[in-house]
């Protein structure tokens, strides 16, 4: 019974704009999937078309370079979509997606989620907004890539994934904090690395672990140590 409450989409961002009607009927044409920890959700290249929504857990965003290191584009959690780009324009699957925990997900099939977008002007708005977003998140790490140093990269992408703390608004807080290899291969760096650029930020008090959470103590001072590190141009080169 448990697993039959939860197979619902009422938390999906992406369908905020659906009256209760709607979304029921939706649920009723969706594959409702779990995926074990490390299991692989969709393959890059494949040629499956359908829409992903996460319902509970959630997934990793990967790709793999030439010499087969791992690329994580982003960690997706329950709430969010992943397989828009493919049941839009009908190409391979751009990137690959895998499980990072015990992950339900609610599988639409592309002529469907098309139907959808067709007729629900809100779910359309809310997905160009999306979509917009990942560009420019995509011109923000490219540049960074081409103008920062690994340590820098690290620190911009503490700043992203962190989050005013629920208990304390002026603190920010990373939780669950990923493994260190899973943020280098964020910012295409090594797990050594991101350790030492954290090691390099405990003593100032600007950092501060705490089991799975790592919090940011002060976010403005924060942004302004990677700023003032940025115009030095002196930290270690990029690894």
């Amino acid at each position: 019974m448990a697993e039959e409450f939860n197979r619902t989409l009422s938390a999906i961002s992406l369908l905020d704009g659906l009256d209760e009607g709607d979304r029921v009927r939706l649920e009723g044409r969706c594959q409702w999937r779990h995926y074990a920890p490390g299991e692989t959700v969709l393959e890059r290249g494949g040629e499956s078309r359908h829409v992903l929504f996460i319902v509970q857990g959630s997934v990793n965003v990967v790709n793999f370079s030439v010499s087969g290191r791992e690329i994580a584009y982003a960690t997706l959690r329950a709430g969010n979509s992943v397989g828009e780009l493919a049941a839009i324009d009908g190409q391979p699957r751009s990137a690959s997606v895998v499980a990072v925990e015990k992950t339900l997900l609610a599988i639409l099939p592309s002529d469907r989620f098309l139907e959808l977008l067709q007729q629900n002007a809100e779910v359309t708005f809310r997905l160009l907004l999306r979509l917009a977003n990942m560009v420019r998140s995509g011109d923000v790490r490219i540049m960074e890539l081409s103008t920062l140093a690994a340590t820098q990269r690290v620190y911009a992408e503490l700043l992203r994934m962190a989050v005013p703390d629920v208990a304390v608004p002026s603190l920010w807080v990373i939780h669950p904090l990923p493994p260190l290899r899973e943020i280098a291969s964020r910012v295409s760096t090594t797990r050594e690395t991101v350790a030492r650029a954290l090691s390099q930020l405990y003593p100032t008090g600007l950092l501060r672990r705490k089991g799975r959470s790592l919090y940011i103590m002060d976010r403005d001072k924060f942004r302004e140590t990677l700023a003032a590190l940025q115009n030095e141009g002196g930290l270690p080169p990029p690894a």
